[in-house]
């Protein structure tokens, strides 16, 4: 897979982007890796576009309409954790990616519910996944297929409801977009499960699999 991954910040900077960086290259080789917002201005011959663990505001108005014109076109996205941090003003961002960040309890174990066991993103996943995160709450959910879903019964301080989404996809504005919020600490890029989570939703994204 051709991948450009997107990390720049303008607000909160995870210390975890390089480690995330490298596991991508890690299945693809093949990746560019840029905090330039000047780099969508430019012809956009990828297969996805990643944003990891952006923040803020990180898109000039130019880079904002080559994106837009990248996706409706066909192109693929990824957003993965803080990406749901990003570009909160935008309209046509917040609903390519899906939700919008609200707020994260202290990070602490808790449980993965996978909603949806025949999707790249979720194949080989345990149900639950236990696994120590910093669990994201959301408003202004839009998904039209849910991967994976925190059950908040097994952790604390969630201001959401019941088990609300982790993990989504859906196809929209001509292009397939793929979100996880998991991926927050450096450490948890060497897991071959979230690994392999990324991967899969990663190559969905960018239409190299066969899966719906």
């Amino acid at each position: 897979m051709r991948l450009l991954v997107f990390t720049r910040t303008t607000g909160y900077r995870h210390d975890s982007i390089p480690a995330g960086l490298a596991a991508l290259r890690d299945f693809a080789p093949d990746l560019h890796a840029s905090e330039d917002p000047e780099v969508f201005v430019r012809p956009l011959e990828w297969d996805a576009i990643v944003f990891l663990n952006t923040s803020g505001d990180v898109l000039t108005d130019a880079g904002r309409a080559a994106l837009e014109r990248y996706v409706t076109a066909g192109g693929g996205f990824a957003g993965i954790h803080c990406a749901a941090a990003t570009e909160t003003g935008w309209p046509f961002y917040q609903s390519l990616i899906g939700a919008r960040f609200t707020g994260h309890p202290e990070i602490q174990p808790g449980r993965i519910l996978v909603a949806d066991a025949d999707h790249p993103a979720t194949a080989g996943l345990p149900d639950p996944w236990p696994r120590v995160e910093e669990w994201y709450d959301f408003e202004a959910q839009a998904t039209d297929r849910v991967l994976l879903r925190a059950d908040t019964t097994s952790y604390q301080g969630s201001t959401l409801p019941g088990d609300h989404p982790l993990a989504w996809c859906h196809q929209r504005h001509g292009g397939r977009a793929f979100y996880t919020a998991l991926g927050h600490g450096a450490d948890a890029y060497a897991e071959p499960l979230l690994r392999a989570h990324l991967r899969g939703g990663i190559a969905w994204a960018a239409g190299a699999t066969s899966s719906p």
